[in-house]
């Protein structure tokens, strides 16, 4: 099962990254998943397995976006006739 990760949420990966910090904001989803440094503000791209792997806790959740999907069905069809 994939984990349901959203962007702006932040996370704390179990290893430090060399400027010693631990958060990171996600910026980019996908296979790969994009990652902020909260404390230099460098990023990295990391596998999503990698990620799901190395990922200790999120610290907090974004609010997942809902597409907006008009779903008019009412559309009057067109015969060729004007």
């Amino acid at each position: 099962m994939v984990l349901q990760v959203y962007l702006d949420d932040v996370v704390r990966l179990r290893k430090p990254h060399p400027c010693g910090g631990f958060d990171w904001v996600i910026v980019r989803l996908g296979a790969d998943i994009g990652l902020r440094c909260l404390r230099c503000q460098h990023r990295v791209l990391l596998p999503r397995s990698v990620f799901e792997r190395r990922l200790a806790r999120f610290l907090s959740r974004a609010t997942p976006v809902e597409p907006e999907i008009d779903l008019d069905l009412d559309v009057p069809s067109y015969d060729g006739q004007r």
